[in-house]
């Protein structure tokens, strides 16, 4: 083997490796979410108060909670399907279990699913119509004691539309 043909494969091979890794490293650059104050209030009374991210964008949507590693407890993320419909989601390239709040136009919780399974490719259906999913940190519901009847207010939620 020629000293050339030598070094294509050694720059071959190193500009290989920098591909393999820093792209994803570069797949898992933070997107921007503003942030609003969303409260729940249950059907006992107690109002709960987080700071979600919004997602309303269809990449936004997309990315959502991808790679993370952690979130405060009082913490999330609305997203905003700009319309009633249902909705499917799916836990890939998630790393944090989540506790998922389906709610239809009027901020009523419609269906919950808690203890998301992270990276799981697992469909998770709205069973119904709903135009936001709420995402938090797993336990949450259930700590908490939400349910589905409560009530969801934020500015995304008390929009006009």
């Amino acid at each position: 083997m020629s000293r050339g043909s030598a070094m294509n494969i050694v720059k071959s091979a190193l500009l290989a490796l920098f591909f393999m890794i820093a792209a994803p490293a570069l797949a898992q650059q933070e997107m921007h979410f503003d942030k609003e104050p969303l409260v729940i209030q249950t059907a006992t009374g107690k109002m709960l108060n987080f700071t979600v991210e919004i997602a309303t964008t269809n990449e936004q949507r997309e990315y959502g909670l991808m790679f993370r590693k952690e979130m405060p407890e009082n913490a999330g993320m609305i997203f905003d399907f700009g319309e009633s419909r249902r909705v499917s989601m799916w836990m890939e390239n998630t790393i944090l279990p989540l506790d998922m709040l389906f709610i239809d136009s009027g901020g009523t919780i419609r269906h919950i699913k808690e203890n998301a399974t992270p990276y799981s490719r697992d469909i998770i259906d709205s069973i119904g119509e709903v135009k936001y999913v709420v995402e938090l940190n797993a336990g949450v519901v259930k700590k908490l004691g939400i349910k589905v009847g409560d009530k969801v207010a934020s500015p995304t939620t008390t929009r006009k539309k």
